[in-house]
């Protein structure tokens, strides 16, 4: 509240702040628990709280020439060498501690990210990044969280017509494409596929027909079918996103 105070002079704004700081979280499992210190986790006024909480850190990692990308409290510092990176860690783990805040215990990690292994950031997975470029795509968190929200879509015995259900799932699946089109394109065919797949099941259960979708639904609801019937496709949306930003048609 200090730090808000130095660039708020508004009583309103101040108290409107400090309620948000001590309303408390509801927990699931234990009911609502007061808010004893920091900012209340999911809060929409914590990201804005945290970033002007952590803009002196910034400041010092542009003043000893680390490229650091943050995002309210999560946050990559690119180093050139490994000496670099442990020299950061250490100058961070010290404004940290003087900061009153903690680091992530199992989080927080000195990562080659032009070796195999990479590492995740803001649901993303980074790996082989080099000064020309490197590969990403949706973490595995990121994914299953996409499958769970259009298995709730596309249960195998859910009512309604085939534009229905792509109208439902289309809207899941340009929102999760908006934030991932920067992703490999192999990643947007993967969920494509699993998407087309989910929905044959249904149309073989409405068929009457046992078992696991076979050759005989994949001829009779092609790719093409798909496509007459309107579902959103990442990997042709992708690759239309990509011919715009290189100008080629």
């Amino acid at each position: 509240m200090q730090l808000v105070k130095s660039r708020i002079a508004d009583g309103k704004v101040l108290r409107l702040l400090e309620q948000y700081l001590k309303a408390g979280v509801m927990d699931s499992l234990k009911g609502w628990q007061p808010t004893k210190e920091g900012t209340p986790q999911g809060a929409v006024i914590s990201p804005l709280l945290a970033n002007l909480y952590l803009t002196p850190l910034d400041q010092q990692m542009a003043s000893k020439g680390w490229a650091m990308v943050r995002y309210a409290d999560d946050f990559v510092v690119c180093a050139q060498t490994e000496a670099e990176a442990k020299a950061a860690l250490e100058q961070i783990a010290a404004w940290v501690l003087a900061a009153g805040l903690k680091l992530h215990p199992t989080k927080t990690r000195i990562v080659n990210a032009a070796a195999k292994g990479g590492f995740d950031f803001l649901g993303y997975h980074f790996e082989q990044y080099t000064p020309q470029g490197g590969k990403k795509w949706p973490r595995d968190k990121s994914q299953f969280k996409l499958r769970e929200n259009l298995r709730a879509k596309l249960r195998r015995s859910r009512p309604g017509g085939v534009k229905q259900i792509i109208s439902e799932v289309n809207r899941t699946l340009r929102g999760w494409y908006g934030y991932f089109k920067w992703s490999q394109p192999t990643a947007m065919q993967r969920v494509d596929e699993w998407t087309r797949e989910r929905i044959r099941h249904i149309l073989r259960r409405r068929h009457k027909r046992r078992g696991m979708v076979r050759g005989r639904e994949r001829t009779e609801y092609p790719i093409s079918w798909f496509a007459e019937q309107g579902l959103f496709s990442l990997k042709a949306a992708q690759a239309q996103w990509l011919q715009s930003l290189t100008g080629t048609h």
